[in-house]
């Protein structure tokens, strides 16, 4: 049996967010240059879509980029831009034939416009994708996309659109770029670090995570799915008590006398 066999389809995660850690690390407990650890980095992310597109995950975030990432030497920030471009131009006809639709968060500004124009067109051909949707987390960080919420959100009261009493957390939540989107159910992080890293920080505030010390180059379907069978083994509580969700659960259940 596969480990997708053990997974209960009445409690996956809808969304599953990722931070993508340890290319670099990977690359160099090898003996090679960071560079390849970022290709070996991009084929795991086709491994991982494939595998959340067959366990009926719908929305998967990557953390591939963040506004932080800029502050890398040039060299290899140009060269991950340069395998992103190449990267998109070879996968969006499988993403197309495998219903997989490309999203994007983040500051796309920054972008080189070659990168930017390559984005944008891949996101354009997948739009019609319904299996699963991939939303790339690119020049991104959850501190910069909470301050640019912030000053939309002024500007609309200043201008009428909103006022003061009519912002919640509701409201917040459509001014960010995850706009439409589920939050994340759960977050996982490879390359053994514990911490979320500005990723996604008004999104995950519910989010179960789980931590691996797997790089993400090896990361396949296999650690994929341990992580959604421990999800499945803990109790989301959402501020009440296990006593309150266990009489949610039985009341929810559907009357077999009936």
């Amino acid at each position: 049996m596969s480990l997708l066999d053990y997974i209960d389809q009445d409690r996956l995660p809808k969304h599953i967010a990722i931070i993508m850690d340890g290319n670099g690390r990977w690359a160099t407990n090898k003996g090679f240059e960071r560079g390849e650890g970022h290709k070996e980095g991009v084929r795991a992310i086709s491994r991982v879509v494939e595998a959340a597109s067959k366990a009926s995950v719908q929305y998967l975030t990557l953390y591939a980029f963040s506004t932080e990432n800029w502050n890398r030497p040039a060299e290899e920030v140009n060269g991950l831009m340069d395998l992103m471009v190449y990267a998109i131009s070879e996968e969006t006809e499988k993403l197309k034939k495998n219903g997989v639709k490309i999203t994007c968060i983040g500051d796309m500004a920054r972008l080189p416009e070659y990168a930017r124009t390559a984005l944008t067109e891949c996101i354009r051909q997948t739009e019609k994708g319904t299996r699963i949707t991939l939303n790339i987390a690119l020049s991104y960080s959850s501190k910069w996309e909470l301050t640019e919420a912030t000053k939309r959100i002024t500007e609309d009261v200043v201008n009428g659109v909103l006022s003061k009493d009519d912002i919640s957390e509701e409201t917040i939540s459509m001014y960010l770029t995850t706009r439409g989107i589920p939050d994340p159910d759960l977050l996982i992080r490879t390359g053994g670090e514990q911490r979320i890293s500005n990723f996604l920080l008004w999104q995950c505030a519910y989010a179960e995570f789980f931590f691996t010390e797997v790089y993400w180059p090896d990361f396949g379907e296999k650690d994929l799915y341990e992580a959604i069978i421990d999800f499945q083994g803990r109790e989301r509580r959402f501020g009440k008590i296990s006593e309150q969700i266990e009489f949610n659960n039985v009341e929810s259940k559907p009357d077999k006398e009936q």
